[in-house]
């Protein structure tokens, strides 16, 4: 099984070809201005380093986030775009989970920078399953409310090929039912909830 992975969740993203399971290649991408200034262009390039067309991707996954707002639309709707067209399936793995899989740990606390003093984050346990709900919050009150003490705490860069590999098969869905996983509210959510 061929999967493309992209992740565009973050301010530096990646893409990466799978198959079987195996990391093929993956790309480091850095766009300043925007990832999808070179998102389509780095996919094209990536799939004819090895002689593949999108129709030779069996599947496609995308970050969901948590991230930055624009970052993960982007991603997502260019991996739901290419599956619909290409009449594939599509994977949508949270950061925070594709996190939680580099852990060795039976209980593993994930957290990343969500700016404003604050962290996303969640406990998962070995099966990549919820104990603790993912979360954005100021890391000592998120600390002080879990109800366990986990075994282990995880806070690194995200990684394309980690968000693959966190996708299990009944996580491959229509493009159409994939939704992104903001964890917080955007800033135009907020205003709105608190205008008069």
């Amino acid at each position: 099984m061929k999967i493309l992975a992209i992740d565009t969740s973050g301010e530096r993203g990646s893409i990466a070809l799978v198959q079987d399971a195996v990391v093929v290649e993956e790309v480091a991408l850095h766009a300043p201005d925007g990832f999808g200034q070179v998102l389509f262009q780095a996919i094209v390039d990536l799939l004819a380093r090895h002689s593949l067309a999108v129709l030779d991707v069996d599947c496609f996954a995308s970050a969901i986030g948590p991230g930055t707002f624009t970052g993960v639309r982007i991603g997502l709707t260019a991996a739901k775009g290419l599956a619909e067209s290409a009449g594939k399936r599509v994977a949508g793995v949270s950061n925070l989970k594709a996190m939680a899989f580099y852990g060795e740990a039976h209980t593993r606390a994930v957290f990343a920078d969500a700016r404003r003093k604050d962290v996303y984050a969640a406990v998962y346990d070995s099966s990549l399953r919820l104990i603790s709900p993912e979360v954005v919050a100021p890391l000592e009150q998120w600390l002080s409310s879990l109800q366990l003490v986990p075994d282990e705490f995880l806070c690194q860069d995200f990684a394309t090929y980690s968000v693959v590999i966190a996708a299990r098969e009944d996580d491959f869905k229509d493009p159409a039912a994939l939704e992104a996983n903001y964890v917080r509210r955007t800033d135009a959510e907020l205003a709105l909830k608190v205008s008069p």
